[in-house]
């Protein structure tokens, strides 16, 4: 009886690593917009139609209005690039920190949904790129998701905090090595964000590098002089995750670093893969594997 506890528990854990993986594989960063349920204002703002929009404000139509899901013409602009309306509403003073069922921002669903030109509008006339969604992810969280480094430097020049933390307590930082995204890890490096972050359940930058086998975030990592040593709240090291999920090769780094040796040329990709060998346990929370040994 015990044993098969054990095994339901273990595909469960697996079913929801699986699903939530698939979650972040293909995500929906826009709205699901029915045009029937629009009504005038908000369809002719989400279509582009700024001859509509423009008249209809002239009949003293309230340009923070909202739909069914407490959007606003400018979300629904915003969101599907519509950038001369965007202009256009900006021109009729709309709130430029609106925010949706979600608590989003227009600023947020343009970052979101990739559309630079929306985003420097919104941030030249004073968009507040710090404001946090029901999850507390703030503009730059999604650039990272997105990999828009041109837009995270946007917004990072608009005084975007680069330590921002969601409710998972994830920087864009943990957010980026989480996403295995090593162009944006690199440019954030760059712009100053601490290296030695931890999440909520005090997993350090290169716990989860090590985690989603990425050998040339770990040797950046080392090369940044990062606590190799550290334990989360499992009691687990770096060095630990990467001998029991077989990743021979970031093993050797860890060991080597303490060593003070540091190889020169980034290693190879593992010969195990990122495949099964890892070994995790479901979460909770949004799109965060949690790390444990068994």
């Amino acid at each position: 009886m015990k044993k098969r506890l054990t095994q339901f528990v273990s595909w469960v854990d697996f079913s929801i690593h699986q699903r939530e993986r698939r979650n972040r594989e293909t995500p929906v960063p826009g709205y699901h917009v029915h045009r029937c349920e629009l009504k005038d204002f908000h369809k002719a703002a989400y279509l582009g139609d700024t001859r509509t929009v423009q008249e209809l404000l002239s009949r003293k139509k309230n340009v923070d209005s909202r739909d069914r899901k407490n959007r606003t013409a400018l979300h629904l602009a915003c969101a599907s690039g519509q950038s001369s309306v965007v202009a256009l509403l900006v021109q009729w003073k709309c709130d430029l920190n609106a925010r949706d069922e979600e608590s989003k921002t227009a600023l947020i669903k343009a970052v979101q949904c990739q559309k630079e030109m929306c985003v420097t509008i919104l941030l030249k006339q004073g968009a507040d790129p710090n404001l946090e969604d029901n999850c507390q992810n703030t503009a730059l969280h999604y650039a990272v998701l997105a990999e828009e480094t041109s837009i995270a430097a946007e917004l990072l020049r608009c005084n975007a905090n680069i330590e921002a933390i969601n409710k998972d307590k994830f920087t864009p930082f943990l957010v980026a090595i989480r996403e295995n995204k090593e162009e944006m890890v690199k440019f954030l490096i760059d712009s100053g964000a601490n290296v030695h972050a931890i999440d909520k359940l005090e997993r350090s930058a290169l716990m989860l590098a090590v985690f989603h086998d990425s050998p040339d975030t770990v040797k950046l990592l080392l090369q940044k002089q990062v606590n190799a040593s550290s334990r989360d709240l499992h009691g687990m090291s770096a060095e630990r995750y990467a001998f029991r999920n077989g990743f021979k090769h970031l093993y050797q780094l860890i060991i080597d670093y303490r060593d003070g040796n540091i190889p020169a040329t980034p290693p190879q990709s593992s010969d195990l893969g990122q495949s099964s060998a890892k070994k995790s346990l479901s979460s909770s929370h949004t799109g965060a594997e949690n790390i444990q040994e068994k």
